[in-house]
């Protein structure tokens, strides 16, 4: 078989490999975010995570972003970019939602072990204090 024989499949398999790759330039970037952001919901613990990581992606997508409008470039890389701004948003309200809760929970637990002194409970308004 010559090349012009194989025409007819060269074409579209190289338009599919085309588009795979540009879907796996614009997706791969937040694809390692998705077990992170599954493990943080699952466990309500955030502890490892930094955001100070989302706050330099946005950054830096955003003035992807912004070079794109005086210099274009692929439109992969700028979906890109879109799509990495979404994820970080996603993971920092993740984030912020988790820390907020569990700073609630220790200052309600504080707040309750407050109450009690070491011999009983401790002077309100409506009572008088006790002595042991």
């Amino acid at each position: 078989m010559d090349a012009e024989g194989l025409g007819w499949l060269l074409v579209p398999l190289h338009q599919l490999v085309s588009w795979g790759a540009a879907g796996a330039m614009v997706f791969g970037g937040a694809v390692p975010y998705i077990p992170q952001y599954r493990d943080i919901r699952r466990t309500q613990n955030a502890e490892g995570f930094s955001t100070y990581v989302c706050l330099v992606l946005l950054v830096a997508n955003i003035l992807r972003i912004l070079f794109w409008f005086g210099r274009r470039f692929e439109a992969p890389l700028l979906w890109q970019s879109v799509v990495m701004i979404l994820a970080m948003l996603l993971m920092l309200k993740l984030c912020t939602e988790v820390r907020v809760a569990s700073e609630l929970n220790v200052q309600r637990r504080v707040f309750a072990a407050s109450r009690w002194s070491s011999c009983g409970r401790a002077a309100t308004p409506s009572r008088r204090p006790t002595s042991c």
